[in-house]
């Protein structure tokens, strides 16, 4: 059964939408449909979607209405009507192929992993090369992907002891999810290669090389590869 939508007013200038409480596929995939409908036929609202809601930012001055007329009920009522109006079904999204070297150094947690999981580590790589992922939403720091997909088998709590500098680049499973580190950051999720992409840069347009509803698949790469590939991608 599919959840209702449900609305929060967070402020005086922001919506948040609810898709139900569970972090899966199919509720991010309403998700992100829904936020491409809404910026596409309501192109004033800012659209910020996270794994299971969305939120929408606006001007209340421009949503202001009769007496007792809130700008969040005029948002809310202007919003449900796209909604009603729109498959709110799978978006069309671009495909991105991201190179990454694991184990060794790069993946020190590679070993955990696979202990965890009870395969060899070997089967760990092939395994999340393997995976076809969605990105289902940008937290934690600019560009930081979360992307559903995993393998189950890969599943593993994230570190007791996070490290206080991961570096850049550093693809992560933290329980159910897999993740790229887009700068040297502090972090507890377990480590299994690196890519020598770079995720974010403030110059570019947009900053961020991954967005919302992307889909994204792993190739396994050797040393050699990674530095041609760090080096062109500098």
């Amino acid at each position: 059964m599919i959840a209702p939508i449900r609305d929060e007013a967070l402020a005086e200038d922001a919506l948040l939408l609810h898709f139900g409480g569970t972090i899966d596929e199919a509720t991010s995939a309403r998700v992100l449909a829904a936020a491409t409908a809404i910026a596409r036929q309501l192109p004033s609202l800012e659209c910020v979607p996270a794994c299971a809601s969305l939120l929408l930012r606006f001007e209340p001055s421009a949503w202001c209405g009769g007496a007792g007329d809130t700008p969040h009920a005029r948002v809310s009522a202007a919003v449900t009507e796209v909604l009603a109006a729109t498959d709110v079904a799978d978006a069309p999204a671009r495909e991105l192929v991201i190179p990454v070297l694991y184990g060794g150094a790069n993946g020190p947690d590679l070993g955990a992993v696979a202990r965890h999981a009870g395969l060899g580590e070997a089967e760990v790589i092939a395994r999340h090369a393997a995976g076809r992922y969605r990105v289902a939403m940008l937290g934690f720091a600019p560009g930081f992907p979360y992307l559903l997909g995993l393998d189950p088998r890969l599943a593993v709590p994230r570190r007791a002891d996070p490290r206080a500098r991961v570096p850049a680049g550093s693809v992560a499973i933290g329980g159910a999810q897999t993740g790229i580190y887009p700068d040297a950051l502090p972090g507890g999720w377990q480590l299994i290669g690196r890519t020598p992409l770079g995720l974010f840069d403030m110059r570019a347009t947009p900053p961020s090389r991954l967005r919302p509803g992307d889909r994204v698949r792993f190739e396994a790469i050797d040393a050699a590869r990674f530095d041609a590939l760090q080096e062109r991608d500098a």
